[in-house]
């Protein structure tokens, strides 16, 4: 018997509960929320789909529910109406906000976490890409749960826009020299990131745009950004 016919069964016993008597406007509602799957269905939407009376789909979801056919779930998009669905789904991203939310809430609690934490590993590289980042709460289990490497991406970009760090490309030289030229990084904004960073004014002020010598300025040479105490002094701005 497959599943969708086990569950319309007139008698039906789960998680050692008593058997519940199912009639035809029962196995009806049932089959229409586990026709929408991990979606679900408002209680709004199934009183016009069914055309059902209130009190009489109110008795069915009472019982669906007590029989564990079906639960209610959480929507950040209508958080002021119940939504249901069949017990054998768990709720899609588009209804629990994926990870960034836990019981239907924005987990502010984790977001702060993961920033303060980034900012941390940041300052202790002095230069770092997302999947540098990652690694790091990888490989020192900085959090009890795992943190996708999307999570960090996500966090890192909400920095950046905040002012706290700065997005910036590899230029393979002194503190960049463990990343590809040109590879997307982040360091902290002058001042530890407390007040707002004017990108203009950071980057004429690099003393190789006014350097007599940058022409035989290379990596290796006796001229180097690496020996160079302008330059040392800029990164660290």
């Amino acid at each position: 018997m497959s599943r969708l016919q086990d569950s319309m069964a007139l008698k039906r016993k789960r998680g050692g509960q008593s058997s519940v008597t199912l009639g035809d406007v029962d196995r009806n509602i049932l089959a229409t929320i586990q026709g929408k799957e991990d979606l679900g269905i408002s209680i709004a939407e199934l009183r016009r789909v069914s055309k059902l009376p209130a009190n009489q789909l109110n008795k069915t979801i009472k019982t669906l529910t007590t029989g564990q056919l079906i639960k209610e779930v959480p929507n950040i998009k209508y958080k002021g109406g119940k939504h249901l669905m069949a017990a054998e789904f768990e709720p899609s991203k588009e209804l629990t906000g994926g990870e960034w939310y836990a019981d239907g809430k924005l987990n502010q609690e984790l977001i702060e976490f993961l920033k303060s934490t980034c900012k941390k590993i940041i300052i202790k590289l002095k230069v770092a890409t997302a999947k540098g980042v990652h690694e790091f709460f990888e490989k020192y289990k900085v959090y009890k749960e795992e943190v996708s490497s999307e999570q960090i991406l996500q966090i890192l970009k909400s920095m950046v826009l905040d002012n706290e760090i700065l997005e910036v490309k590899s230029s393979g030289l002194a503190e960049y020299h463990s990343i590809p030229v040109g590879e997307i990084c982040y360091r902290c904004a002058p001042g530890g990131g407390l007040g707002e960073v004017s990108e203009t004014g950071a980057m004429v002020s690099i003393p190789c745009g006014v350097c007599p010598r940058i022409n035989v300025c290379t990596p290796d040479g006796v001229i180097s950004p690496t020996t160079c105490v302008y330059y040392t002094k800029w990164l660290d701005f």
